[in-house]
């Protein structure tokens, strides 16, 4: 599942990696932009996606990706999910965000087909992403 947090209503880069991610034969599901964390749990549950891909605007993945963490781990979803976050990251914050149990990190500018060949690569249940 692709999915833009806040007010951030860009969705050019979600778009571009939701076409790589069905070119490379999986079921994508777009959520779209203006979500809230909490939607983004609900959605990922209802949806039964293996993957949940998070766009962030800048200055915001830290705390919005660390609610969204613990909203997915209160739905009791967080250990059967791979969690993915591209967009307007620090430098800095990579390594935090790792911490946090962010699987796969990709900032501004990563292409397409190098996020889509990491979740073939990493193995994961590529059929809902």
């Amino acid at each position: 599942m692709l999915a833009t947090l806040g007010q951030d209503g860009n969705d050019r880069g979600t778009r571009a990696v939701a076409l790589a991610l069905r070119d490379a034969g999986m079921e994508v599901v777009y959520a779209g932009t203006h979500w809230v964390v909490e939607q983004v749990a609900a959605a990922a549950l209802q949806e039964d996606v293996d993957v949940v891909a998070l766009f962030v605007r800048p200055g915001a993945p830290l705390s919005l990706v660390r609610r969204l963490l613990e909203r997915l781990e209160a739905r009791d979803v967080r250990k059967n999910l791979t969690v993915a976050v591209g967009g307007a990251i620090r430098p800095g914050d990579v390594s935090r965000l790792r911490k946090m149990g962010v699987e796969g990190i990709f900032p501004t500018g990563t292409p397409p087909g190098e996020i889509a060949a990491w979740v073939g690569a990493a193995g994961l249940n590529t059929s809902r992403i």
